[in-house]
């Protein structure tokens, strides 16, 4: 997409591959919405690095321009309320989909199930069963990656230092109401702490909307961007 504009970047989750946001991405497309989907380091971008969030927030800041309009999903949110927080005019709009960031302590058996709870939802593609099985499955967390175990400890680490009140971008929470992985009274501390938001929920969504809701969350997406975009 080198030289044509963007509308909307997007910062995923926890997850290997982008494929199950097919069918979202492709509905933007058709209702015009020009979507970059950044591919994360360690992830959807093969890394043997172990990252810590001043590393995510560098890499998403080379990666997105100023001025742009960018969503996050989960650990994707995580990375841009960090990025927002240590420079408040990166960003013109910043969307939170079921994002990660509330500080909760952790353990050893939370982040086993962080990590289970995260592949659960793309066990039910074909495609991507079996590698989301053997990287994200909770038996299977020993043959999970070394360096991404330690990313994802250092990730929910982070977020006992993730000042709520310092992301002065105008932001839109996005959470469904039935998501296990990053609970509802979890996106009202995040709308609580910062100080120009707004916040949706949604009743069948999950963790995952563009699994379980694609089309709604498209015509969620498409209405919002196009307000920004005026």
């Amino acid at each position: 997409m080198a030289g044509e504009k963007v509308d909307l970047y997007i910062i995923h989750g926890w997850t290997y591959t982008v494929e199950p946001w097919t069918k979202t991405l492709e509905i933007l497309k058709k209702n015009g919405i020009r979507v970059k989907m950044l591919h994360v380091p360690g992830l959807t971008e093969p890394s043997k690095k172990v990252f810590t969030i001043t590393d995510y927030m560098k890499w998403a800041n080379t990666e997105i321009p100023d001025g742009a309009i960018a969503l996050g999903h989960s650990n994707g949110g995580r990375i841009l309320m960090n990025l927002c927080a240590a420079k408040p005019e990166k960003l013109k709009y910043l969307i939170l989909l079921d994002s990660a960031g509330v500080y909760e302590p952790t353990t050893r058996k939370k982040i086993i199930e962080t990590l289970a709870k995260i592949g659960r939802p793309l066990k039910k593609i074909q495609l991507v069963d079996k590698v989301f099985h053997r990287l994200t499955g909770s038996t299977d967390y020993s043959r999970a990656p070394e360096n991404m175990k330690q990313t994802l400890a250092n990730m929910l680490e982070s977020d006992r230092n993730l000042d709520f009140s310092k992301v002065k971008t105008k932001t839109f929470i996005l959470w469904g109401k039935k998501d296990t992985t990053t609970p509802p009274r979890q996106a009202t501390k995040i709308y609580e702490g910062l100080p120009n938001a707004e916040l949706k929920f949604y009743a069948n969504w999950t963790h995952a909307p563009y699994i379980s809701n694609p089309e709604e969350l498209a015509r969620v997406l498409t209405g919002l961007v196009g307000k920004m975009k005026k």
